[in-house]
C-alpha cells in the first residue's frame, strides 16, 4: 500500500472513532479510519448491540411465560438458542453494513490493518505509513480478569457468554456491575440458575444505593441469587463444571463461571508510549480537551479514564473532531452522562447521587424526592415497581435523577437535558407529560420539589 496522507488519522473504528470520524468529515476534513478488525467495535459486534438484543430476547420470554396475567393465553415452551443467534447476528450484521455505507458516503476512507503510532502525525501499517495532521487515539478495551485469575475453558468473558450455542442450567457470575446483571437477567429469563458475587456491598454499586437496594429485591423474587460483600477467593474447573471459593469458605458449584469484572484500555502494542504519549496504568493520559501529551494527538472513548460507556465514547469523538477543526465545544463531564443498565428491571442515571451531592454542596444544601412508580398508570399497565428520584440544591438547580424498573431507560432523555441545563425544577414542572405513560414519574417528581406535589404525599 502506498503512503497516504489526511487531514486527521483515527485509530480504531469503533464508537469514538467513527463518530470522529464522521463529524471531521462532515467539517470538512480528509479522514482515514485505521481498524484491525470491523467499525462498530466492540460496542456494535461484541458489547452493546448484541447483549441487548439477547436483553430483548429475554424479554419475550419472560412475557410469554407472563401471558396469563394479561389475559393472554399463550406458553413458553423453551428457548431456541440458535434462533435466538440468528435474530442477534442478523441486527449486529445489518448495523455494521449501514455503517460501512455511512463512512463510504461520508468520504471517510476505512484501512483494514493494525496500526502502530510512530510519531505525532504517522501511523505504521504493515506494508505502509499513514501521515494525519492530526491523530486520535481510539483503540477501545477488552474484557479483563482478576490477577491470577485466568480465562479459559469454562472461565468465560463477556464475549465468550455471548457466543454460548446452549443456555446453561446454573451459572456464577464474577461481578455486580453493569455487565454481570445483564447477564444474569438473560440467563434467569432463559431458565437457568444465577449466582452474582460482588465484592462490595451491593449491586450496581456506583449507582444510587435506593437502585441498588431496589435491584437486589428484584432480583431475589426473580430467583437470582448474590453473595454480597465478600471477595472472590478461586475456582477451580473440570469436565462437567466449575466450583468457586469465596474468602470467607463459601463455595459456589456452576457450569461456568462469567467474569464480569470490567473491562481494560487496548494500549498495549500500538506504539503509543515508544512514541512519547503519556500513560498511567494503561489508560492514556489527556487534558480536559482530550488532548495527549503530544500535541496534535487526542485519545477518546474506554482509553481515557472514566466511565467506558459507548455512548461517552461517541460524544467524544464529535467532540474532538469538533476541537480540532477550532469550534470551541463544551465539555461534558463524566458525572453528567447517562448510564442504563438493561436487566430486569432497568437502571438509568444522569449526574449526582444523593451522596455524592451532600458531598459537594453539604447535607443542608441538598434535597432529593424518590417517586413511587406504584402511583404511575403505565408502570402498573407494565406490571413494574420500581422508583424516580430527583436531588437537586436547595433554591437551585437539579443535579441528578435516578430511576429503577421496567423500560426506565428511555426516561433518561429528558432526564439529562435537565441535569445538564442546570434547570431547577420550578422551571420543569409545568412541562406536561403525555398521560399515560412513564415520563410522568419524571413530571411528579419535579412537581413534588418545586413544592406542589400532585399524585405525591
Amino acid at each position: 500500500m502506498p503512503d497516504q496522507s489526511f487531514d486527521l488519522v483515527i485509530l480504531g473504528g469503533g464508537s469514538g472513532g467513527y463518530a470522529a470520524a464522521l463529524r471531521a468529515s462532515e467539517l470538512g476534513m480528509s479522514v482515514a479510519v485505521i481498524e484491525k478488525d470491523k467499525v462498530g467495535g466492540t460496542c456494535l459486534h461484541r458489547g452493546c448491540i448484541p447483549t441487548k438484543a439477547l436483553l430483548h430476547a429475554a424479554e419475550v420470554a419472560d412475557t410469554a411465560k407472563d401471558a396469563a396475567h394479561y389475559g393472554i393465553r399463550a406458553t413458553f415452551d423453551s428457548v431456541d438458542i440458535e434462533a435466538v443467534t440468528a435474530y442477534r447476528t442478523g441486527i449486529v450484521a445489518k448495523k455494521f453494513k449501514g455503517l460501512q455505507s455511512l463512512l463510504k458516503a461520508r468520504g471517510v476512507t476505512t484501512i483494514d490493518g493494525t496500526g502502530k503510532l510512530t510519531s505525532p502525525t504517522t501511523v505504521q501499517l504493515a506494508d505502509g505509513t499513514i501521515t494525519g495532521k492530526h491523530i486520535v487515539l481510539a483503540t477501545g478495551s477488552y474484557s479483563r480478569s482478576l490477577p491470577g485469575l485466568e480465562l479459559g475453558g469454562r472461565v468465560i468473558d463477556s464475549e465468550k457468554a455471548l457466543d454460548l450455542d446452549y443456555v446453561p442450567k446454573k451459572v456464577a457470575v464474577l461481578g455486580g456491575g453493569v455487565i454481570g446483571v445483564e447477564f444474569a437477567s438473560v440467563w434467569r429469563s432463559f431458565g437457568a440458575d444465577v449466582t452474582i458475587i460482588e465484592a462490595l456491598p451491593h449491586l450496581i454499586p456506583n449507582e444510587e444505593e435506593v437502585l441498588s437496594k431496589s435491584l437486589e429485591r428484584a432480583f431475589r423474587k426473580r430467583g437470582i441469587q448474590y453473595s454480597l460483600g465478600v471477595r472472590f477467593q478461586s475456582v477451580t474447573q473440570d469436565e462437567s463444571g466449575v466450583v468457586v471459593t469465596l474468602e470467607d469458605g463459601k463455595t459456589i458449584d456452576a457450569e461456568l463461571l462469567l467474569v464480569a469484572v470490567g473491562r481494560g484500555p487496548s494500549t498495549a502494542g500500538n506504539g503509543f508510549e515508544e512514541a512519547g504519549v503519556t500513560l498511567d496504568r494503561g489508560f492514556v493520559n489527556t487534558d480536559d480537551r482530550l488532548q495527549t501529551s503530544m500535541p496534535g494527538v487526542y485519545a477518546v472513548g474506554d482509553i481515557v479514564f472514566g466511565l467506558q460507556l459507548a455512548h461517552r465514547s461517541f460524544q467524544q469523538g464529535i467532540f474532538v473532531a469538533e476541537e480540532i477543526a477550532g469550534l470551541n465545544p463544551a465539555i461534558v463531564s463524566d458525572t453528567n452522562i447517562p448510564r442504563i443498565t438493561y436487566s430486569e428491571p432497568e437502571v438509568m442515571s444522569v449526574g449526582l447521587t444523593e451522596a455524592k451531592a451532600v458531598e459537594q454542596y453539604g447535607r443542608d444544601a441538598v434535597q432529593s424526592y424518590d417517586y413511587s412508580l406504584a402511583g404511575n398508570a403505565k408502570s402498573e399497565i407494565l406490571d413494574t415497581t420500581g422508583s424516580i428520584k430527583v436531588v437537586r440544591v436547595k433554591d437551585g438547580p437539579v443535579v441528578g435523577v435516578h430511576g429503577i424498573g421496567t423500560r426506565v431507560g428511555e426516561l433518561v432523555g429528558e432526564a439529562q437535558l435537565v441535569v445538564n441545563w442546570e434547570a431547577y425544577p420550578e422551571d420543569v414542572a409545568p412541562y406536561i407529560h403525555g398521560h399515560p405513560t412513564q415520563y410522568e414519574a419524571l413530571g411528579e417528581a419535579f412537581l413534588a420539589l418545586a413544592g406542589k406535589p400532585l399524585h405525591a404525599l
